[in-house]
C-alpha cells in the first residue's frame, strides 16, 4: 500500500497532496487526538516520603470527538508500508506526533523503520522533498516541554478556579498562570490611570518668515534654561515618563508672548544625513502587534488568517520567535530587489538579524513568503477562496520580509534655532528623504517636512505667536498590540498563547474593550468590576504566583525543559509544594468575598426593594438586591439607533450563550428578527 503521512488539518493535507504523487496518502488528525479530560484534574500526584518531592502522572484520554478518526488512522496505518508524522514543528505538533505513535503501537515495530517524524517550516514541494529525505524521530524534549506546560496550567487552573467558585460564589470563574497575570496588568494599569493627577501646561509656537517662506518653530528655552522637562513614574510593568513644559497657565504664556516683540536671528543651523535601516522580518509577536495596529485585527484573527496562509503553502510557519531567514530566501530577495527596484535598493550584502528571544530556535525562520515572486496581487491564483483579510496580512508579511533586505533609507535632517534679542530660543526640525532605500519596498509613512534655506545670522520676521493648552496624560490603557508587547518583553506566556489568553479574559468578563462616545468598541481594554474582584483576591492570597517575575521565571524553566537542560518533574515539584501549602491555607482561612453592587436607581417590581447590577457568566444583568429571597432578574437592554425592518420595533444588543454579540428585535418573542452585523439590519 501507499505510504501514510499524518498531519493536523485537512487544509494542510490538501496542500501536501498537490506536491506528492500516488505513493503517498495524506490524512489529518483534526487537531489533538489525546488530552487531559475536561471535567477532572486527571493528574495523579504522589509525594515522596524520602525527600517530600512530588511526582506527576497525567492521565491522557482520547478526545471523544476524535475516537472515530483515530480508529480510521489506525486502520490506514496497519495497511501502510510506512507511516510518516508531519505535524507542526513546535511543542503542540510534537505532542500530537508522540500521542499518535503511542496509539498506533509504534513500540511494536520491531524493524524500527515503519514510523518516522519529518519536520518542515514551509509547505512547498522543495521543503517536503527535503524533509522526506531526512526523516527523524519525535523530539522527546519538546514533548516533555509541552507536557510540563500542560500539567502546570492544569494544576494552577483546576486548583484556583474551584477556590474562586467557593470564595466568590460564582461557579463559572477561572484562573490561570498566564491568564491571571494578564488580567492583573490591565487592573494595575486602570488603578495607575485613576491615581494619575493631570497637570496643566502650555506650549508656545511662532510663525517665522525666512527666504520668503513661512515655517513654524516651538519655544524651547530662555537664557539657556529649557522649558521642556519630564518626570518618570514607576508602574507595575515598568517606567512611564511624562513630558511637559514649565509654563503652567495661560497668564504665564501671555506674559511670555508679550515679551517676544523683539528682533529674531538664526543662531544655529545643523544639517546632517540620517540613515534608517529596515526592521527585521516578522516573528509571531511582532506580526500580532502590527496586524492589530495597522489592520485592526484581533490577535485571534491574525493567527487564524496566518494559519490558513501557512497551510496553503504561501508563508512559512507562523509560530516563531526567530528573525532568521533561509539562505535561499536571502538570495532570491537580492535578485528580486535588483531586478524590480534596481541594485542600489538592495543592501549589498545579506542582512542577518540577531534573535533576542531566549526561546527562539535558530533552526526556525521568521515569517516570510515561500515564493518571493508571489506578490499580493497574485495570491488568488493559489486559492480563489482567499479573501481581503488573507490578502492584507500576506502583503504585510511579504513587504516586511523583502524590505528587510533593502538598503538604508537616507534623509537630510535639518535643525534650525532662532534666538530673540532678549534670550528666548525657538527650535524646529525638518527632514527630506534623499534616497528611499527599503521604504520603496515597504511603503513610506508620513510626509517630508521642508524648511527654508537659512544661514546663521539671518534676520527673521515673526509673523505671529500662538499658545496651546495641554495637560499631562496618564499611561494609556492597553490595546491588544501593546498588551502583547509587554507580555513578550516581560517573558509572560509565549506568542502562540497570546491570542487565546486575550480571548479568554474577555469571555470570562474580566476585561472589556472600551466603548467610545459614538458607541463604537475601541481596541483599548479596561477591567470590569469582576476583573478587579478576582485580581484583588488572587493577589492577596497568591502574590508570589500572580506576579510578573514569577511567571517569567517559570517560562524560563519551561524553556530549559525544551532545551534539555532541566527535567520537567523536579521543576513542577518545586512549584507545587509551596503552591499547595498556600492553597490549603486559603481554603481554611479566607472569608467569602461579596461582589460590590451598584444600584440601578429603580425598585424591584416584585418586592419593591432596590434593583442592582450583577455580573453573570454571559455579562452584566439586573437583579433584586434581596436575592435569593427574591429571584427577579432582567437583561440590560442596550438599544441601537436602528429600527427592526420587520415590525419597526427597537433593535437591541444581545449575546448568544457563548457570549457572541448579535442584534435582535426588542419585541422578541413576538418578532424574531435578528442579525449578526448592524449593517445587515435592512
Amino acid at each position: 500500500m501507499q505510504n501514510l503521512i499524518i498531519v493536523e488539518s485537512p487544509t494542510k493535507a490538501r496542500t501536501l497532496t498537490r506536491f506528492l504523487g500516488a505513493d503517498y496518502r495524506i490524512e489529518a488528525t483534526l487537531g489533538h487526538l489525546k488530552d487531559l479530560p475536561r471535567k477532572k484534574l486527571a493528574i495523579e500526584i504522589k509525594k515522596s516520603a524520602k525527600d517530600n518531592s512530588f511526582e506527576f502522572s497525567p492521565q491522557y484520554v482520547v478526545i471523544p470527538e476524535r475516537k472515530k478518526r483515530l480508529a480510521e488512522l489506525k486502520g490506514l496505518s496497519q495497511k501502510a508500508d510506512k507511516v510518516i508524522l508531519a505535524t507542526d514543528p513546535d511543542r503542540e505538533g510534537e505532542a500530537i506526533a508522540f500521542h499518535m505513535l503511542h496509539e498506533l503501537g509504534a513500540g511494536q515495530d520491531k524493524t524500527k523503520t515503519k514510523y518516522s517524524r519529518i519536520v518542515f517550516h514551509e509547505i512547498t514541494k522543495e521543503a517536503i522533498d527535503e524533509a522526506l529525505k531526512n526523516p527523524g524521530k519525535v523530539d522527546l524534549k519538546l514533548v516533555d516541554a509541552q507536557q510540563a506546560r500542560r500539567v502546570l496550567d492544569r494544576l494552577v487552573g483546576y486548583s484556583l478556579s474551584p477556590l474562586l467558585w467557593n470564595k466568590l460564589s460564582k461557579r463559572w470563574l477561572s484562573a490561570g498562570r498566564v491568564q491571571s497575570v494578564t488580567v492583573r496588568l490591565i487592573v494595575e494599569r486602570e488603578r495607575e490611570i485613576e491615581k494619575f493627577q493631570k497637570e496643566e501646561f502650555w506650549r508656545i509656537y511662532g510663525i517665522f518668515t525666512g527666504n520668503n517662506e513661512n515655517f513654524e518653530a516651538e519655544l524651547t528655552a530662555k537664557d539657556g534654561i529649557n522649558y521642556e522637562t519630564s518626570l518618570s513614574f514607576d508602574l507595575f510593568d515598568g517606567k512611564f515618563t511624562v513630558s511637559y513644559t514649565s509654563i503652567k497657565n495661560t497668564g504665564e504664556a501671555e506674559k511670555i508672548i508679550a515679551d517676544l516683540q523683539t528682533p529674531f536671528t538664526v543662531s544655529a543651523v545643523d544639517k546632517k544625513e540620517i540613515k534608517r535601516s529596515p526592521p527585521p522580518p516578522f516573528t509571531t509577536s511582532k506580526l500580532q502587534q502590527d496586524a492589530g495596529r495597522l489592520l485592526y485585527f484581533s490577535s485571534k484573527k491574525t493567527m487564524q488568517v496566518a494559519q490558513r496562509l501557512y497551510e496553503e503553502g504561501v508563508i512559512t510557519y507562523h509560530r516563531t520567535d526567530s528573525f532568521n531567514l533561509a539562505e535561499k530566501f536571502l538570495a532570491s530577495s537580492k535578485s528580486y530587489i535588483e531586478k524590480n527596484y534596481g541594485p542600489p535598493y538592495h543592501s549589498g550584502e545579506y542582512r542577518r538579524f540577531t534573535t533576542k528571544s531566549k526561546v527562539a530556535q535558530e533552526a526556525h525562520e521568521a515569517i516570510r513568503p515561500t515564493k518571493i515572486e508571489l506578490t499580493g496581487s497574485e495570491l488568488n491564483k493559489v486559492n480563489s477562496e482567499f479573501n481581503k483579510d488573507h490578502l492584507r496580512l500576506y502583503e504585510m508579511i511579504w513587504k516586511r520580509a523583502v524590505a528587510s533586505q533593502g538598503s538604508d533609507a537616507v534623509f537630510d535632517g535639518t535643525t534650525i534655532q532662532i534666538q530673540s534679542a532678549n534670550g528666548y530660543l525657538f527650535e524646529t526640525k525638518g527632514s527630506v528623504i534623499k534616497f528611499e532605500g527599503y521604504l520603496k519596498i515597504s511603503g513610506r509613512s508620513g510626509d517630508d517636512k521642508l524648511l527654508p534655506s537659512v544661514a546663521i545670522g539671518d534676520q527673521l520676521n515673526a509673523k505671529e505667536f500662538t499658545r496651546l493648552q495641554n495637560f499631562t496624560s496618564p499611561p494609556p490603557r492597553y490595546s491588544e498590540s501593546s498588551l502583547i508587547k509587554v507580555l513578550e518583553e516581560k517573558g509572560i506566556g509565549r506568542p502562540s498563547t497570546y491570542a487565546p489568553t486575550i480571548s479568554i479574559i474577555q469571555d470570562r468578563q474580566y476585561a472589556e474593550k472600551i466603548i467610545d462616545a459614538d458607541g463604537k468598541k475601541t481596541n483599548r481594554f479596561k477591567p470590569t468590576d469582576l476583573g478587579f474582584l478576582v485580581t484583588d483576591f488572587l493577589v492577596k492570597y497568591f502574590t508570589d504566583i500572580i506576579n510578573l517575575p514569577f511567571t517569567a521565571g517559570m517560562e524560563d524553566s519551561l524553556d530549559d525543559i525544551a532545551a534539555g537542560a532541566k527535567n520537567w518533574q523536579p521543576v513542577l515539584s518545586e512549584f507545587y509544594a509551596p503552591f499547595k501549602e498556600s492553597l490549603d491555607k486559603v481554603y481554611k482561612t479566607a472569608e467569602k468575598v461579596e461582589e460590590k453592587t451598584e444600584e440601578v436607581g429603580e425598585m424591584c417590581p416584585e418586592c419593591q426593594n432596590f434593583l442592582v447590577y450583577k455580573t453573570g457568566k454571559f455579562g452584566r444583568f439586573i437583579a433584586c438586591s434581596k436575592f435569593p429571597e427574591c429571584k427577579y432578574t432582567r437583561n440590560i437592554v442596550e438599544k441601537i439607533d436602528v429600527k427592526c425592518p420587520k415590525c419597526n420595533g427597537d433593535m437591541v444588543v444581545k449575546k448568544t450563550r457563548r457570549g457572541k454579540q448579535f442584534y435582535g428585535c426588542g419585541n422578541y418573542p413576538t418578532c424574531t428578527f435578528a442579525a449578526w452585523k448592524k449593517e445587515d439590519i435592512k
